[in-house]
């Protein structure tokens, strides 16, 4: 309501002010007084009644998109802006004396030229700029690591916890409003599956909040402009420079190719698997029949499957075995064995 009267008071002003310049323009002597107090009128009625359209919705706009900007994209904006100025009005000194029409709008393209020039070459380089200005003030041994960017699918999976624990994870835990909003949907669907996963991820997270040695921050950065949780993730990591948390096969795709970082979960899992060569001794526990005949199959504490020729007859047994062959398929890795002293030379 505040805003309204205020727009509807500067529109009044500004045209009165129009009316007047236009209506003293028009006549002269007493004849020139009556235009002029005319057309103060005149201005006033339409800059009451048309500056909510004229005024309004440019405002709305711009508080719009100042609301949605990133701080630092905001602030290099103006200062782009305010530089270009600079330089239109260093510029519009020597062009306004250039002859017929040219003296008169030359100067002003090239404010409005300037002033565009200014805020894309800042919005495009900010960062490369902050981060040569904060080199020069001796602040760039001061910058921690960059935040991380948390996924619903990394605090639903809990693995996340672990890492958090054991110190690897570098700066502060970021999970946005959004996905905290998407997590407590899911903890909320009338499906048992989903809502246990929800309900799950909700309790990952307080103890992330309570044991992660990584400080974790709900952040209310949002790109409204974007509906989908995944998009607003990549946009997100894309504004704030820091990589994402997940193990979302699509969201991992996506984010790289636009040029995200993405720290996937499921990808350090298969790299810290331990190494298994044809050949190698170990000890494991059949607990169940394999698909061909006479074979047994068990898992490595990693969750690697063993598939053991005929360790069918040993069932809910812990017996010793000779790696033969390691195989890697899409959906991971399994090991092919024989009973230790049945391996042929």
């Amino acid at each position: 309501m505040k805003s309204g009267l205020v727009v509807r008071a500067v529109g009044t002003v500004v045209f009165a002010l129009v009316g007047w310049q236009v209506g003293s323009l028009l006549g002269s002597g007493s004849q020139q007084v009556r235009n002029a107090i005319l057309g103060i009128i005149i201005g006033a009625i339409v800059g009451l009644a048309a500056s909510p359209i004229i005024i309004g919705r440019p405002y709305r706009f711009f508080i719009h998109l100042a609301a949605r900007t990133p701080l630092l994209d905001l602030l290099v904006g103006i200062i782009g802006l305010i530089l270009g100025l600079i330089v239109a009005a260093l510029l519009a000194y020597p062009l306004s004396f250039l002859p017929y029409w040219l003296g008169h709008t030359l100067p002003a393209i090239a404010a409005v030229t300037c002033a565009y020039l200014g805020i894309s070459l800042f919005l495009t380089r900010g960062r490369e700029i902050t981060g040569f200005v904060q080199g020069r003030l001796g602040h760039s041994d001061e910058v921690g690591p960059a935040p991380i960017l948390v996924d619903t699918s990394s605090i639903i999976d809990g693995r996340i916890l672990d890492l958090a624990q054991t110190g690897f994870l570098r700066g502060t835990l970021l999970v946005p409003r959004f996905v905290l909003v998407e997590l407590q949907h899911v903890a909320d669907s009338p499906d048992p599956l989903k809502r246990n996963r929800g309900r799950r991820g909700l309790e990952i997270l307080n103890r992330l909040q309570k044991e992660s040695t990584a400080p974790v921050e709900i952040s209310d950065a949002d790109p409204r402009d974007i509906p989908d949780v995944d998009s607003k993730l990549v946009k997100l990591g894309r504004q704030l420079d820091c990589p994402i948390i997940t193990n979302d096969f699509n969201l991992n795709r996506v984010a790289e190719l636009q040029g995200v970082t993405v720290l996937n979960v499921n990808e350090l899992a298969n790299a810290l698997k331990p190494v298994v060569l044809p050949g190698e001794e170990m000890a494991v526990r059949i607990i169940q029949e394999g698909k061909e005949y006479n074979q047994g199959v068990g898992y490595l504490d990693d969750g690697t499957m063993i598939v053991v020729e005929n360790g069918r007859a040993h069932l809910h047994e812990e017996i010793e075995i000779v790696v033969t062959r390691v195989l890697q398929t899409v959906a991971g890795r399994m090991i092919f064995a024989q009973l230790r002293g049945t391996l042929r030379e």
